[in-house]
């Protein structure tokens, strides 16, 4: 009888640490974090802020991970959540810059001119979430960035309360608080029909 292949045991935080350590003496190390975690915070940039941007991105948070990685502290969270934070930051400062762009751009238009829509036009109100529509987009819309950082980090990257703590670098009870109003708020605009998005036990 055949034995069943071995199968490699999935990566554990202190495997993550150890690799980012390493990589502060041996920089092509970090590919292994790379390869580990490109896919899943792609998934998360691009449920934020649609694929033609996630692609761009997702490679400057690891970019940006690679630049930080001498500062990062085992001590202080583990290195999947720190990724998901510097992802977080980077959409909200890509999000920031369409909006001034956005504004600039209306500023310069002349009211009264009729003006074929460009893709300047198209480009967000692209919301959070650039696969959902409607009452959700315009829920999303409504929250404050915080509590939508918390519900995403939480419906679409599947983090934990700690994690969404330790990414977005506030205490675990602020990130239930947060979450519980971003649920009611989201619910209250879909006309009171439970989202059913994140875990309410954390």
């Amino acid at each position: 009888m055949t034995a069943p292949p071995e199968v490699d045991d999935p990566p554990t935080e202190a495997d993550d640490a150890i690799v980012i350590s390493e990589s502060v003496r041996r920089p092509e190390r970090f590919a292994i974090l790379y390869d580990r975690y490109f896919e899943e915070i792609y998934r998360y940039v691009a449920a934020r802020i649609g694929a033609e941007a996630a692609d761009d991105l997702a490679a400057e948070t690891f970019l940006a991970a690679f630049r930080k990685r001498h500062t990062f502290d085992a001590a202080r969270g583990a290195v999947r959540p720190w990724l998901y934070g510097i992802a977080t930051n980077l959409v909200s400062r890509h999000r920031r810059g369409l909006s001034r762009m956005l504004a600039a751009f209306r500023r310069l238009r002349p009211p009264a001119e009729e003006v074929e829509a460009g893709p300047e036009d198209r480009v967000p109100t692209k919301v959070d979430a650039a696969n959902v529509r409607g009452p959700l987009a315009t829920a999303l819309a409504g929250l404050s960035a915080g509590d939508r950082d918390v519900l995403l980090l939480i419906a679409v990257a599947g983090l934990s309360y700690d994690e969404v703590a330790e990414s977005l670098g506030i205490p675990p009870g602020t990130v239930g608080s947060r979450l519980n109003r971003a649920r009611k708020r989201v619910k209250a605009v879909l006309g009171d029909v439970n989202p059913t998005i994140g875990d309410a036990d954390g």
